[in-house]
């Protein structure tokens, strides 16, 4: 069976969590869009671990991880990371890479750099890894490769032609130093060497797994919200982060996809500029749940940049779990809540004056003001270590039974701690 893990909102949605728990019942775990610019942080038996590129499942001996087709593909960063774990006694765990899959190339960062440096002041928020630059030479029909960095002849035509081309804006529109095309081919081959090993042609891979009933789960970064159709455009990321894409960032047919895990946190938080309708204003009040927040505070896994942080907004949630296609939500971070004695659900939008409960265009959601409705809280009882629904505070199981009723998907996972074993599977009433 194939199952996708994804977000429902902005991204930091505790995503690694559940495929980390997941992957101990999997065979193979993909990475199917995104590239190196977010990551999951992950909490096990071997320490604490933010990922960036690699998934989820690479502290299981039992799993296959793999690198899909649709993943921004930076070869020394995940040299790098795959180093960064076995260096903490993870065993080295078995990794591939697609042959189709495409490079970040180090010219990527540096326009990345200089188009917000020359942006300013309405930049795009970007973590500068490179992503935008580099799907934009993806659908140009521009980009490197991985099958391509074992053939000497089309290598050495691309560099001439990119340099060509990049350098034109190197010199007239950011006026920065010119590339160098000797430099770059040995650079391109570097990365051959170093990638060389995992490369394998993944869509025929996992074909031949899905017929042998491996059990297969995607792992996808960031959340519908920053999805560049359905989003917050322009606001987004530069690859969808929808469940549907899984098939064409692993390479393979949508059908296989049977189950849907959708990740929502307890409360919202979101990296970078956008519109984020219930952001708490108050420093001093965003800054008391960003402490407290996730496993050493909310902060980005790859930027570590403070995350703004907002309440649960049923509304952007509803449309980010239908967006998705969920079969499945995983409710995470719900221990953090526990020093409220109030909390804040937002439930619908007022926009010029009416009150909406369907997730607007990006145009009419910046003037969207949330509508709360405010449920008590269960201040001072201490949910973790709880792995049974029902021994929950009677105010927690009414907040998770209010979101789940306002979302229409059912909750069938509720995480209460940062550890895989933090975890209380229920079963929902909403569940087909």
């Amino acid at each position: 069976m194939v199952k996708a893990v994804v977000g429902a909102n902005w991204g930091d949605e505790g995503k690694g969590k559940i495929t980390d728990m997941l992957a101990e019942n999997a065979d193979i775990i993909i990475r199917f869009q995104g590239g190196a610019n977010a990551g999951h942080t992950i909490v096990n038996n071997y320490g604490k671990f933010a990922l960036h590129t690699l998934p989820s499942g690479v502290f299981y001996d039992h799993t296959t991880s793999i690198i899909g087709n649709g993943v921004a593909l930076d070869i020394p960063k995940l040299m790098k990371e795959i180093k960064s774990i076995t260096d903490e006694n993870v065993p080295m765990p078995r990794i591939l890479v697609s042959d189709r899959c495409q490079i970040v190339m180090p010219y990527h960062v540096l326009f990345d750099q200089y188009e917000e440096e020359r942006l300013a002041g309405k930049s795009f928020g970007s973590t500068k890894s490179g992503i935008a630059p580099f799907y934009s030479d993806k659908y140009a029909k521009i980009g490197f490769q991985v099958s391509e960095l074992f053939d000497e002849e089309i290598l050495k035509e691309k560099v001439e032609r990119v340099c060509n081309l990049k350098n034109v804006l190197l010199e007239h529109l950011y006026h920065k130093p010119l590339l160098d095309q000797a430099e770059l081919l040995d650079t391109l081959h570097s990365y051959r060497d170093m990638v060389a090993p995992y490369v394998c042609d993944v869509s025929l891979y996992l074909d031949k797994a899905i017929k042998e009933g491996k059990e297969i789960l995607l792992e996808g970064q960031l959340g519908t919200l920053k999805d560049p159709d359905h989003g917050i455009y322009p606001m987004v990321t530069s690859s969808s982060t929808l469940a549907a894409y899984g098939a064409i960032g692993a390479g393979i047919p949508p059908y296989e996809i049977k189950k849907i895990v959708t990740v929502c946190k307890a409360y919202s938080s979101a990296v970078g500029a956008g519109a984020f309708v219930t952001e708490i204003l108050d420093e001093v009040e965003a800054d008391e749940l960003r402490r407290r927040g996730g496993d050493g505070g909310e902060y980005g896994a790859t930027t570590h940049r403070p995350r703004r942080m907002g309440w649960f907004d049923c509304v952007a949630s509803k449309y980010g779990c239908r967006l998705q296609g969920t079969t499945d939500v995983a409710f995470t971070v719900l221990d953090v809540l526990g020093y409220l004695d109030e909390i804040p659900v937002c439930t619908g939008y007022e926009i010029d004056g009416e009150v909406t409960t369907d997730f607007p265009v990006t145009s009419k959601l910046e003037k969207a003001k949330p509508v709360y409705e405010t449920l008590p809280g269960w201040k001072g009882e201490d949910i973790r270590g709880i792995r049974d629904f029902d021994q929950l505070p009677e105010n927690c199981k009414k907040y998770v039974e209010f979101i789940e009723q306002q979302i229409g998907f059912p909750i069938t996972m509720v995480s209460n701690g940062p550890g895989r074993e933090d975890i209380i599977y229920r079963t929902s009433k909403l569940a087909k």
